[in-house]
Parts: C-alpha cells; structure tokens; sequence
C-alpha cells in the first residue's frame, strides 16, 4: 500500500484494519463496522471522511474534545524531551499536578495509576493497609481482635475490571466468569440509608460509593445516603472511597461531585479525563489515610509519567483559564431541558437524571436501535443497562453544538420510534396470518 494511502486514512484501509482485528484481537469488543481516524473538537471523522457529531467523547475521556491544540502543543513538546523516566526518579510534573489536584479535591496527597480501575485496587489497598496498621497497634498482637478487612459497595456499581475493582462491581456478569473474587465484598442496596446501617460495623474497613452511577445509569447518590456515609465511616474508623472516575475532574460542573454533598470522602479515585486522552489515573487522600503507606508498600512502572503528568496539567489548567465549569453548568442545562421538552414528543422517555454533562434518558424499549439510528444519522452516544443513553460531551461544546444535537436527536427518536412500529405491525400481521395455519395443522 502506498504511504500517501496510509497516511491519508491514518492508518490502513478500514477493510484491512477489520480484517486483523476479526483474526487477531481477542473477542472482547462488539463493534460496528466504522473506523475512526481523526478528530477535531467535538466532531470525528471516519475513514471515508465522513463527520460525526461526537457526545460520548471516548466515553467521558476526551473532555476537550479531540487535537485540543494545547493538548497537542504539550503532547508534541515533551515527547521530544522524556516520554518515561520511571517512578525510581522525580520528573518536573508529578509534583505541581500533584498540588493542584489536592486544591481541587480538598484532599492532600495523590498516587498517580495509569488507569481507573488501578485507581480503585490502589484506594482499596490503602484503606486495607490503613486497617492493618491500626489493628496492628490497637491489638497488641492480640489474635482475638476481629479483623477490620470487609468492604462494602453499592448495588448497581461499576468501578472496573481488574480483581479488586470488579469484586466490588455490582452486576454479576462481570463478576460470576471470574470467581473467586476478592473475598469480604457485601453490596448496600443504592440510597437505601437502613440497609448501610445494618451492614456497616467496626469490620468494615472501606465503602466505595460512587457519587454519580455511570455504567449503571446515571444515577446520583443522595445527599442523605452521603451523609450517613460520611458519619457512619468517621464512627468505625473506615475509609469513605469516592468513586469519581467518570464524574469528577468538571463533568458536572463542578471539580468534583462530592462537593455538592456537604461533606469530603477520606479518598477519591478519578482518571478519564485527567491526561486528555492519555491514560492516566489517580487516588487522592487525606493525609491520614496517606500515610498507611510508606516507600515500597505500593507501586506502579509507568503511572506518572513525564508527557501523561504535563498533558494533565495542561488540561486542568485549560479548564480553570477558560472557565469550563461555567460553560458545562450552562451548556449542560440547555441540553437538559432540550430532552426534557422531547419527553413530552415521545411517550417511551420516562426520565433525564445526571447533572452538567453526564446527562442519562431513560427509555421504556430497548435502547440498542436508537445507538444505531444515532450512528447512521452522524450521532454518537452509547447505551448502558440496554435502556439507557448516555450522554457525555465535551466540556468545550457551544451552544450550536447542543441545538445540533438535539434537532439530530429529535430526528433519531421518530426514525427509531416509526421503525419499531412498523416492526410491531409487520410482527402483528404475520401472527395474524399463521393463526389460522397453526389451528388447522393442530386439527
């Protein structure tokens, strides 16, 4: 193939490409048959050049849509000086990244991962280590002192693949094909304040909440459900874990979710956004949980890097010179009420929920064909609990984009809506019709 081809089309031709995935890639993935290739802003482009309005933005990961320019400024000036040096030695980023995630989150010190779901094992084990050493202390070797060792999450959850984070993770098709899990799991049903205080007790030694449900549906916890929390984990000594991987860092229009809940978490995990792009994840403490760990303890080979720590920066930077979070409040409200005025159109809408932009609509039918219709239409968005669309644009999106979207939604629901009819009808006809077949053969 000649270069020029590659070139123009990023990579090989989306035929090829296919091609190697279906022989070679493990089967992990259902994928329509699209190849993205490049994108600018808060549209993407796919092999054949055409556009697509794109309101998922990697899902909750490209916050300054695509080729950012600052983004590719950084990116650009600092994998010329040190892409990686390892965390054996300090590189110029990790501590002013370090700083200002600590002014944002109202914690005190961060351990950089390189992704979300090693952002949760990594607050998991500190909060265990925490445990320990307490026990270790208060017990005086003492072996009939109970174990603090048991978590608790919530039902609905989602917080990620690896062991510790998908022992924690609610839905039994992510956890049943991988059991044994991580032992000393127990869910506390969503907002359900009596059902945290039967199962909260001293041998609790962590509750992870996350403080807006993403893969479960956009679904906020209660500012009471939080409280009692907050309470409940002072009283035993525990650690209060924030799961703010998909909503922190600005999506909802503030730095982070918890704030609107009264009160801190004693850890708070975030990574989506944070590089732009790039993978990189974090945990943030409070310096008494902090310090459980000491040099050894925890560690990770590329967490942290030179270029993924200046690419952060620039971005949380980005976001506070041009003033994002007021720009999601207003654009995310535009957007809510835009949908909330087409649930009076379509019956099947029971609900908006989410706050700034990580908005849900909840459907009553499937949501599957309406993901499809989007894509054919130039939309991208995606589906979560098989009847909920997600909604996560960028933070930079104007005003123009949330009208385009909505006229381009609006169209998306009649299509779908007309064709699930004309399924019915059609499904309805042919019953009708082998009635009478189906009485005779029976006689």
């Amino acid at each position: 193939m000649p270069k020029n081809k590659i070139a123009a089309n990023g990579g090989l031709s989306a035929s090829r490409a296919r091609a190697d995935e279906a022989r070679h890639l493990m089967n992990t993935y259902k994928r329509p048959p699209i190849v993205f290739t490049r994108g600018r802003g808060c549209r993407v482009y796919d092999s054949n050049g055409r556009e697509y309005l794109d309101f998922l933005a990697g899902i909750a990961v490209n916050a300054l849509g695509h080729a950012h320019p600052r983004l590719v400024r950084t990116i650009r000036r600092e994998a010329g000086r040190a892409i990686h040096t390892s965390n054996l030695f300090h590189n110029p980023f990790q501590g002013p990244l370090a700083k200002k995630l600590a002014k944002w989150s109202g914690l005190s010190r961060v351990f950089f991962t390189n992704s979300g779901t090693e952002a949760i094992d990594g607050a998991l084990k500190l909060a265990r280590a925490y445990a320990n050493a307490k026990a270790s202390v208060g017990g005086g070797g003492n072996s009939s002192v109970a174990k603090k060792t048991r978590i608790l999450a919530l039902e609905n959850s989602f917080h990620g693949r690896t062991f510790g984070a998908v022992s924690i993770t609610y839905p039994a098709k992510y956890r049943e094909p991988f059991a044994p899990l991580v032992p000393g799991t127990e869910f506390v049903k969503f907002n359900d304040v009596p059902d945290l205080e039967r199962k909260f007790d001293d041998s609790v030694c962590a509750l992870v909440v996350e403080t807006i449900q993403g893969e479960g549906g956009i679904f906020p916890v209660s500012q009471e459900f939080w409280q009692r929390a907050r309470e409940l984990a002072t009283q035993h000594d525990s650690a209060l874990i924030a799961d703010e991987i998909q909503c922190g860092l600005g999506r909802t229009g503030r730095y982070f979710a918890y704030q609107a809940l009264g009160s801190l978490p004693d850890v708070v995990a975030v990574a989506k956004p944070l590089a732009g792009g790039l993978p990189l994840g974090a945990f943030i403490a409070n310096e008494k949980f902090a310090a459980a760990f000491t040099p050894g303890m925890h560690g990770t080979t590329f967490g942290g890097g030179p270029l993924v720590c200046a690419t952060a920066l620039e971005f949380l930077t980005v976001v506070e010179e041009e003033e994002l979070l007021a720009n999601i409040r207003g654009r995310g409200a535009e957007l809510r009420t835009g949908i909330e005025k087409l649930a009076g159109k379509f019956d099947f809408i029971r609900e908006v929920r989410g706050e700034g932009l990580m908005l849900g609509v909840d459907l009553s039918v499937d949501g599957a064909p309406f993901i499809a219709e989007a894509l054919r239409s130039g939309l991208i968005m995606n589906c979560t609990h098989e009847h909920i669309l997600r909604l996560l644009p960028a933070f930079i999106i104007k005003q123009r984009d949330v009208e385009e979207f909505l006229a381009k939604f609006e169209t998306v629901l009649a299509r779908t809506a007309k064709s699930l009819e004309n399924s019915r009808s059609q499904t309805q006809k042919t019953e009708t019709h082998a009635q009478p077949m189906t009485v005779a053969a029976a006689r």
